[in-house]
């Protein structure tokens, strides 16, 4: 059985590090990464928005055409709002696949710090996310990264992994085996 698994986390909680080891231990998994995707579209700036939904649209359905192959997908966003996530579990539901949640946790704070220490990255996503967070109306990272854990307290099955900073080997090894708790 295929398996579609969600890495929710803040800003530098590793979700990328991790969801590419992920995909590099499971034959023919997909890696699939939506801020990547948006940033494929063309002027994506001009409309963040509507730019992030048109990206979520393209990723169900690359998520459903791999899934129905018996290859798995991991997809890493940091999401508050349980739409997407929703959108995701049904698309595993409808083609038999295993639908896993994850979530990678540190505090309020140390989110905020992990994701100030991104202002001088030259990876695109993270300048993109940086720049995305200093538009008018954005949040701060501490009230989006406490929005995101009262949203995962409506979900049943919720493996939440403690995010070490420095600590990347250690957090993936416990992904791993909330991984094979899960199965």
């Amino acid at each position: 059985m295929s398996s579609l698994i969600f890495l929710n986390g803040a800003p530098g909680s590793g979700k990328s590090t991790l969801a590419r080891r992920l995909v590099d231990s499971r034959p023919l998994a997909l890696l699939l990464d939506v801020d990547t995707l948006r940033g494929q579209l063309g002027d994506w700036q001009r409309d963040p928005g509507a730019a992030g939904l048109a990206a979520r649209r393209i990723a169900l359905e690359m998520a459903r055409t791999h899934l129905a192959t018996g290859a798995d997908v991991v997809v890493p966003q940091f999401l508050r709002r349980p739409e997407f996530i929703d959108q995701l579990q049904q698309v595993a539901e409808d083609v038999g696949a295993e639908f896993v949640l994850v979530a990678l946790v540190s505090s309020p704070e140390e989110a905020a710090a992990r994701f100030q220490s991104r202002s001088t990255s030259t990876e695109p996503n993270h300048r993109d996310a940086v720049a995305l967070q200093r538009a008018p109306g954005a949040l701060p990272v501490e009230e989006l990264y406490e929005g995101m854990m009262e949203m995962l307290g409506s979900y049943d099955d919720v493996r939440y992994v403690r995010s070490v900073p420095g600590d990347i080997d250690g957090t993936y090894e416990r992904l791993r085996q909330h991984l094979s708790d899960a199965q």
